[in-house]
């Protein structure tokens, strides 16, 4: 990975809508330089949050998307052959320490225990990030800020944090807006009107009122700005309700029938 900050820079104003004080919170966070954990369900505007706060800091931002086969040195680095010989490569969490970027380790539930626990020396007073490998003990730049984000709704006795990870962070927690301001944010990042905008938030609310009762997660603000785009494009209501608020949610027959009920309910 290059180690160019201008490279991870977000040029252009992502577009978020603030649902309480989680902006100023956020930037309060960090001027001290606090690790910051973002919870909350699938979709509610988490990644889109930390983007637009690296927008508006105007930090660097490195992503990492957590998966179950992700290693320490995925993260942190590792030696490869190359023409000249055996080289070092510096992984996501290493860039980011040393040019003073925002680290989101987004869905890091996901990662293994035995890997999450390299960012422990980051968290605290220490801000260092040993590199057993290569031999150094690198300390992070002024500017570096560790984010990680979980759904809290997925989590159990196999795939969650341990306690000591989760006490270096501070924390925020999203959920999905009014029904007025997903209404807002739908008809803003996609240019439908209010009108089928708010339908879409309508069929959702409903959606989620079977989440523990059928559904593992109820239809996220993501998906509605799926169906709105389809719409845009000139797929039928209906048809764009299914393709994007439906199928992908669940395979369960009796669970779709109850939800293109809700969908022809609100429709009409």
């Amino acid at each position: 990975m290059t180690t160019d900050a201008k490279q991870y820079m977000i040029e252009d104003e992502p577009f978020y809508e603030a649902v309480g004080d989680e902006v100023a919170l956020y930037e309060a966070a960090y001027n001290n330089r606090l690790p910051v954990m973002v919870k909350g369900p699938t979709g509610c505007g988490k990644s889109r949050f930390i983007e637009y706060m690296a927008w508006k800091l105007k930090k660097s931002l490195i992503t990492v998307a957590c998966n179950e086969d992700m290693t320490a040195s995925d993260l942190m680095g590792r030696f490869l052959l190359s023409s000249e010989g055996t080289v070092w490569q510096d992984g996501p969490l290493t860039v980011a320490a040393r040019i003073g970027a925002i680290c989101y380790l987004d869905e890091v539930v996901e990662a293994r225990q035995d890997t999450t626990v390299v960012i422990h020396p980051l968290t605290d007073h220490r801000r260092v990030l040993p590199l057993d490998k290569k031999g150094e003990l690198l300390t992070a730049h002024k500017d570096f800020q560790l984010v990680v984000s979980y759904n809290p709704g997925y989590q159990s006795m196999m795939k969650d944090l341990k306690t000591s990870t989760k006490q270096r962070f501070t924390g925020l927690e999203f959920d999905y807006p009014s029904e007025e301001l997903e209404t807002l944010i739908v008809s803003k990042e996609t240019g439908i009107d209010k009108e089928q905008a708010e339908q879409l938030v309508k069929i959702a609310v409903r959606a989620r009122a079977l989440k523990g009762h059928g559904l593992d997660e109820g239809i996220s603000t993501r998906l509605l700005v799926y169906a709105a785009q389809l719409m845009l494009g000139g797929v039928a209501p209906a048809e764009a309700c299914k393709m994007a608020l439906i199928t992908p949610l669940t395979d369960d027959e009796d669970i779709r029938a109850t939800l293109t009920s809700a969908v022809d309910l609100v429709l009409g």
